[in-house]
């Protein structure tokens, strides 16, 4: 299983229709001297009301012509489309450049305007385009009667140059792989399947690959910010998109205005840290559906919690040795380990699909593993017909390992497995394993795990939940600990993210957060 924050998505009672709808068309990968009218021919000026001073930041004077274009904004369906054109490589602002698509919906009215709200729902590898056409669901209605939501691609994500590193069905091979080797054998085939990986995105992803990390998406997003109209950046980052905010917050402290970075993310842990991090806190969500499915009466793995943990991680093992049979799917015949643990972690990001894991697993030990599978396929963004609505599960992997690499020696996820597993029985030999691919990346990474300070930056608002799978709470606290102005605000409940997810004290502190400026008091417990 690929490290990974997962976006989050819009509440469940919608969730379908967010899949239903395609990505805006026609972005593709636009580099100069393609066939792309340059941006900087026309006679456009910069709105007026921003400052040269409050548009373009100190020392960034190279990148002026960037932080001064134009949107031009057309209709899309109801919300706004524009194009936000980019340095490929910031070092050298006079080269090759790509265009980001941006999705804006325009505040509801009834209250007074306060500019945009960029929105990103994680990943790395979420459409914010996609995530920003639900602004009613995704942010409360003082928001939306204040603010335009504004959401964009970022680069080498769905509609912003997407990064393609293989087709669907090596796909469908690299997701499906065995992710708890047992042997040197098996050792030696994720390692073979990593370096496949790492080698088809360099041949195929373009020029973009050495440059899609989370540092260049965050100036990507400041010249957003100026393109926009607005001194300040005002933000909602859920999952990865808390470490796309506290970097932005690093490199731009005094262009921080409203932020909350919700499901955060720590910056500063090392690859083994992430991995056993996660795997604890899914292992912390996975017992707590263990309790829900026993007191349904219907559980078939076991009649008490212990033996419900043990009686998963007994069925992940039988699929390790032998795949159930899945019917209705165009390309994948057989539910791996792979693909069962993915359906699993589906599962864990909101209790509302509790009730479906607990089937699906029922359908599992008869022989069928058909429910889980497509509970798989809504975690990869794939289709039953074996296309992909997205390249999530592609660009994460890129983005990740320019992020912070890790090690290319199968001995060191051998003794982080063991360590993992006593840790996290459930997820942890399986999370321990997923650096590989990052250890195996051709292209040296670019960052590294280290703490973000932000000093003189406005208050930020770190939201954690106490059993959020994926991000697990302790990272809340450590990220509100490393910024000088960070301000905790703690969710006790399940799934993952809080805002928005029918947690009223959650809303209304945000809500006022982002309409009143008024800051929650640091440790507020809802």
């Amino acid at each position: 299983m690929p490290r990974r924050h997962r976006p989050a998505s819009v509440p469940r009672y919608r969730r379908t229709d967010r899949r239903a709808v395609a990505l805006l068309a026609g972005a593709g990968l636009a580099l100069t001297g393609c066939s792309i009218p340059n941006p900087f021919d026309r006679d456009a000026t910069p709105s007026p009301a921003l400052a040269t001073s409050d548009r373009v930041p100190p020392g960034q004077e190279a990148l002026a012509k960037f932080y001064e274009q134009t949107l031009t904004w057309s209709d899309c369906g109801g919300p706004q489309c524009a194009k936000l054109t980019v340095p490929i490589d910031y070092a050298d602002p006079q080269g090759a450049i790509i265009q980001l698509s941006v999705l804006k919906v325009s505040r509801r009215g009834g209250g007074t305007a306060l500019g945009s709200l960029v929105v990103n729902p994680g990943g790395p590898g979420g459409s914010g385009v996609d995530y920003a056409k639900y602004a009613d669901f995704i942010v409360g209605t003082p928001v939306r009667k204040a603010y335009d939501v504004v959401g964009f691609d970022p680069r080498g994500v769905a509609a912003s140059a997407p990064i393609e590193c293989v087709k669907p069905a090596q796909m469908d091979t690299f997701l499906g792989q065995d992710p708890t080797p047992d042997d040197r054998s098996e050792e030696d085939e994720a390692v073979r399947l990593a370096k496949d990986f790492g080698a088809a995105c360099q041949a195929n992803a373009g020029p973009l690959l050495p440059h899609v990390s989370t540092v260049e998406a965050a100036k990507d997003m400041d010249i957003l910010r100026a393109a926009l109209g607005d001194a300040k950046l005002t933000y909602l980052g859920k999952s990865y998109g808390t470490f796309l905010g506290a970097t932005y917050a690093g490199l731009f402290p005094d262009r921080v205005g409203r932020f909350v970075l919700d499901g955060a993310v720590a910056p500063n842990l090392t690859p083994e840290q992430f991995a056993v991090g996660q795997a604890k806190g899914f292992d912390v969500a996975t017992k707590a559906w263990a309790q829900d499915c026993v007191e349904s009466g219907k559980c078939p793995l076991g009649k008490d919690v212990d033996a419900v943990v043990t009686g998963l991680i007994d069925l992940l093992a039988k699929l390790d040795a032998t795949a159930a049979p899945v019917t209705g799917d165009a390309r994948v015949t057989k539910l791996t380990e792979g693909w069962a643990s993915y359906g699993v972690a589906a599962a864990m990001y909101d209790q509302g699909r509790w009730d479906a894991l607990t089937e699906a697993l029922r359908a599992v030990v008869a022989g069928d593993g058909t429910e889980l599978m497509a509970m798989a396929d809504d975690y990869a963004e794939r289709r039953p017909n074996g296309s992909y609505s997205g390249n999530l599960m592609q660009v994460i992997n890129a983005v990740n390992c320019l992020d912070n690499g890790d090690s290319a020696d199968p001995a060191v996820y051998r003794e982080r497995a063991k360590a993992a597993e006593q840790a996290a029985p459930v997820f942890g030999r399986l999370l321990a394993w997923s650096g590989l691919v990052c250890g195996n990346w051709p292209i040296k990474p670019t960052g590294k795990g280290e703490k973000i300070t932000a000093p003189g930056a406005a208050p930020i608002v770190i939201v954690g939940t106490t059993r959020d799978p994926a991000t697990p709470y302790d990272w809340a606290v450590d990220l509100a600990g490393q910024l000088e102005s960070g301000v905790l605000l703690t969710m006790d409940g399940d799934g993952h993210t809080a805002y928005m997810r029918a947690n009223t004290c959650i809303d209304n502190a945000i809500n006022d957060y982002y309409v009143k400026d008024a800051v929650p008091a640091d440790g507020t417990r809802c």
